[in-house]
């Protein structure tokens, strides 16, 4: 037995075995020319010389796959078989890498010219290890980049790209080389797509192809996240003329901020003035949502551009001038009927309208600081809506209502003073116009306001708690259509008669008295 062991040793069968069991037949025996696609000017070394017996031949000229697949070694066997997940991988990367071969052939013998055989067996391969190699000829590199063309002239040879981010990406722009009509070949193509394709061509200056790809960029419409993308990338090329045209839809001037105040004032007095409710719906939601938007697009952008505060309060003050001409005009008309009446409650409603949205605006960018002011100050406004009755009024309560809520969650942070001089100025009409405002306006939510104005009564000095709620107490018990405070009544209770906090004790009436203990 040890003879027999013995002999098959010499013979060489057991090293043939191996030899062909672990190592794949396609290795080549010298070293190729590598480079990464990560550096512009990667380093190159010049290849050897080939000859038919040290490169085998797995790819005809045109970049296709022969006919012949070499056989599984018998460590990849083993391997299938230990590891089945690692096998479907792998089975995965090599129809992945038999398409793209395919697509790439396709494309050079479409075009109809005869090439000849190819010198370059051009590999790429990616970070996760996927790898495809074609066979291109050094003439077409050479002819069409300008990087190949210092790197590798006229001669053949293995060349490897490594560590691309996208293995097939690459392969199609050395495809697009070969292509008489690359705007042809690019027809088709998503904006991205198009942008990981200029990237490369750019890094192996492709001047045909970068053309290309942004004559593509400037035709086709982008998405917001297409869009940001791209303008990423062409900051970072720095391709010059060719890409600011492409950018021409989306860079704006540098006087551009300097106007900006004056276009948010005439698209915002828009609003205002219109009288097509629909559209005054549609815009003012829209507008809306756009200037809350702003708020959290500030932090992405260093260079955001927002309407001032200024302007808002500008706009501020003219729909008060007009809802207060609106109060006089229904006030003077006294008891007016028909066509009339419905055109004074139509005006009312829209001036209290747009100070409703306009408040919903400073809320929302933190600027309503002022507005509690403001509306506390409007004595005239308030003793003309006493004078009108609901129909023509309510409107104007739901402002009130608004800012209530707000100081009351928190949205809008003043001292005490002004947030009593509110309640002062407007909380007896608030009662007064409660039952309206639930029934007649879609938008308002009672269950919602009556927690705000609590929580904002709370915050009141105890004194101030006490004024306001006994008077509105009182209202309740006739009977009258108010809040349902009862929340801020039993704190109120608790705070008075049976936590009873106490004042602060003046430390200078404390004594302090010494005492000698019996040791």
């Amino acid at each position: 037995m040890a003879a027999e062991a013995e002999s098959l040793l010499k013979s060489g069968e057991i090293s043939s075995m191996i030899r062909h069991g672990f190592f794949s037949p396609s290795a080549s025996p010298f070293s190729p020319t590598r480079f990464s696609p990560r550096s512009h000017s990667p380093p190159f070394r010049s290849p050897p010389p080939t000859t038919s017996s040290s490169s085998p031949q797995s790819f005809s000229s045109f970049g296709h796959r022969s006919p012949e697949t070499p056989p599984a070694t018998l460590l990849e066997m083993i391997s299938s078989e230990d590891h089945p997940q690692c096998s479907l991988v792998a089975t995965d990367q090599r129809e992945r890498r038999l398409r793209v071969q395919d697509r790439i052939g396709s494309v050079i013998a479409g075009e109809g010219l005869n090439w000849g055989p190819a010198d370059v067996k051009l590999s790429v391969s990616s970070a996760d290890e996927f790898r495809v190699s074609i066979g291109v000829h050094s003439r077409v590199l050479a002819a069409r980049s300008r990087f190949f063309e210092e790197k590798l002239g006229r001669r053949g040879g293995v060349v490897e790209i490594c560590e691309c981010n996208d293995v097939e990406v690459y392969v199609d722009v050395i495809a697009m080389m070969y292509c008489g009509d690359i705007r042809r070949r690019l027809s088709g193509e998503s904006a991205r797509r198009v942008l990981g394709l200029l990237k490369v061509s750019a890094a192996i200056t492709f001047d045909a192809g970068v053309a290309a790809c942004l004559e593509r960029l400037e035709a086709i419409p982008w998405s917001e996240d297409e869009e940001v993308e791209i303008v990423s990338v062409l900051r970072q090329l720095h391709l010059g003329e060719p890409a600011a045209e492409v950018l021409q839809r989306v860079l704006v001037e540098s006087s551009y901020s300097s106007r900006a105040d004056a276009i948010f004032l005439r698209l915002l007095a828009c609003v205002l003035q219109s009288k097509n409710e629909k559209a005054r719906g549609d815009m003012k939601t829209l507008m809306l949502g756009l200037l809350g938007e702003d708020n959290h697009r500030s932090r992405e952008f260093a260079d955001h551009v927002d309407v001032s505060k200024g302007t808002l309060y500008h706009l501020c003050h003219e729909c008060l001038n007009s809802l207060l001409l609106c109060l006089s005009e229904a006030a003077s008309a006294g008891d007016c009927h028909g066509r009339d009446r419905g055109i004074l409650i139509a005006d009312i409603a829209r001036q209290a309208d747009n100070l409703h949205w306009l408040l919903e605006i400073l809320i929302s960018k933190k600027m309503a600081e002022e507005f509690v002011t403001l509306w506390a100050d409007q004595a005239e406004l308030a003793g003309l809506h006493a004078k009108l009755s609901c129909i023509f009024r309510y409107e104007v309560s739901r402002i009130t209502a608004r800012l209530c809520t707000a100081i009351g969650k928190g949205q809008v942070l003043v001292p005490n003073g002004p947030r009593f001089a509110v309640l002062c100025r407007w909380l007896e009409a608030l009662f007064d116009d409660f039952g309206w405002l639930k029934r007649a306006c879609k938008a308002f939510d009672a269950r919602i306001m009556e927690e705000g104005l609590c929580q904002m009564i709370l915050a009141l000095s105890m004194a101030q708690q006490q004024q306001i709620l006994m008077r509105w107490f009182e209202r309740f018990m006739k009977g009258d259509e108010c809040p349902n405070m009862h929340k801020a009544l039993e704190v109120w209770w608790r705070r008075a008669f049976v936590r009873r906090f106490a004042g602060v004790q003046d430390a200078s009436q404390l004594q302090i008295v010494a005492c000698e203990y019996p040791t």
